[in-house]
């Protein structure tokens, strides 16, 4: 009668009891006699040879727990493709401009090198690639924030991190507003998921921007807090040391009744048909999970002040990783080749004008079925390097599987232009295999492709 799934904790609680140890709040599910599944809920107790137990039928709450679940994911989806919509005008010009900045300086270096004033280039060419960078920062702020992931914790540099945030804030409130960051010195680090604390500080600087219809300022401002017992119970915190972080602006603010609502699901105070809120219980939430908290201070007319606390790291915060001047990069040995698998014509020339400049012998294939083709040949080849996403069928992941039968070790660099995690089976990679997420810097591919060959990677 018991759930397949639930025979073996069933089993272990029974054991549990024939030791003498009380079986407390244990749930499993029996089949009824209607053919479907109740969870029952148990509370047994051995006593004189015998056991005393009471039990409860939770299925009703078990599916309303559940159903609430999806609801609450529904609306942290929503509100985070509701930021992202109000992203989209700002950015669509910030990108236009920098298109601009790009298809300009090219057209400018042709025109100079048809001209034969080849001294200019260098202008031109900086030009293009500031651009290109800044763009592609956009790009990959825009996904880490809008992709679901359960939380990732790393140890994080707070000031590092409001810092690459500074300029996707900017744009985003507009120029209406200003924008000032006050880091403080010697801050400590936190173990954090840093895409949703970026995540977090886009949205209360969103929250912030719509409490000052007329424009105004923002301050995010960074600190260390060593909070006392009753510093920490005035914030249902543990005593001990924290990070703050700090959004402040000079809009509205809240009447004493409103902020005590904000963190509650579905609470806004937006007009109806206008958005379901950018969700401060979401902000809640991951401070919560994280081991902090989240607190309002506000007046009306006086604006608002939401502060992040998360709990100090005691390890070093980890390190921006720097990325070697291409021509410092380790060149190949004789006879190393490496496969590129790419459906982008420009890529794959890219890619294997870098390999060739590092003496590695390259085969080009557009597609997955082509590219198995050669990886089931008797050809050499040290390293496999390919998108993702790929026409005719077969993506990268599944050719760099199919490939393994016949060539077991197998290194293997994954190109995307995705959040890696949704790409790549939520990022379960077999030793040998890496990502580089496009775009990125030819030094870095160069990195890649030399410590996978040599093993490091």
């Amino acid at each position: 009668m018991v759930h397949p799934d639930d025979r073996a904790v069933t089993e272990a609680a029974a054991a549990g009891l024939a030791r003498g140890d009380a079986q407390l709040s244990f749930e499993n599910r029996y089949r009824h006699r209607d053919g479907g599944w109740r969870w029952l809920s148990w509370n047994a107790v051995p006593n004189g040879g015998l056991i005393y137990a009471t039990v409860r039928d939770v299925s009703a709450a078990k599916a309303q727990a559940e159903a609430l679940a999806r609801t609450e994911e529904a609306l942290r989806q929503s509100q985070k493709m509701e930021a992202v919509g109000q992203l989209t005008g700002g950015l669509a010009h910030d990108f236009n401009n920098m298109l601009a900045g790009i298809v300009g300086s090219l057209e400018l270096m042709q025109t100079r090198m048809l001209q034969g004033r080849m001294g200019e280039l260098d202008r031109y060419i900086g030009a293009a690639q500031g651009a290109a960078r800044r763009a592609a920062a956009l790009t990959h702020r825009l996904l880490a924030f809008s992709r679901r992931q359960t939380l990732a914790p790393k140890p994080t540099d707070v000031n590092r991190l409001v810092e690459g945030m500074e300029d996707l804030v900017r744009r985003t409130v507009g120029p209406g507003v200003s924008v000032e960051a006050v880091g403080a010195a010697g801050l400590w680090p936190t173990l954090v998921d840093p895409s949703q604390l970026e995540n977090a500080l886009l949205n209360l600087c969103i929250n912030a921007r719509d409490a000052m219809p007329e424009g105004g300022r923002i301050v995010v401002e960074t600190s260390n807090r060593w909070l006392d017992r009753r510093a920490a119970r005035e914030r249902d915190l543990e005593p001990g040391q924290y990070v703050a972080l700090c959004v402040s602006d000079n809009g509205t603010g809240m009447a004493p009744d409103v902020a005590a609502k904000a963190f509650d699901p579905f609470f806004t105070t937006k007009p109806m048909g206008e958005g379901t809120g950018l969700g401060l219980s979401m902000i809640y939430g991951f401070a919560k999970q994280s081991g902090g908290q989240v607190r309002i201070y506000s007046e009306p007319g006086k604006g608002t002040m939401v502060c992040i606390y998360l709990p100090r790291h005691l390890g070093e915060a980890e390190a921006v990783e720097a990325v070697p001047d291409l021509s410092d990069a380790a060149r190949a040995k004789l006879g190393e080749t490496v496969l590129v698998v790419d459906d982008e014509p420009t890529v794959r020339m890219l890619v294997t004008e870098v390999l060739e400049d590092l003496g590695y012998a390259a085969i080009e294939a557009a597609d997955g079925a082509s590219g198995l083709k050669v990886l089931q040949s008797d050809v050499r080849i040290d390293l496999l390097v390919t998108d993702v996403g790929l026409p005719g069928g077969m993506n990268g992941r599944q050719m760099a599987d199919a490939a393994k039968t016949a060539r077991p070790g197998l290194k293997v660099l994954f190109i995307t232009g995705y959040a890696e995690n949704a790409a790549l089976n939520h990022g379960h990679l077999a030793p040998g295999m890496e990502v580089l997420v496009k775009p990125f810097a030819l030094e870095a591919l160069a990195t890649r492709i030399r410590g996978l060959i040599e093993g490091q990677a």
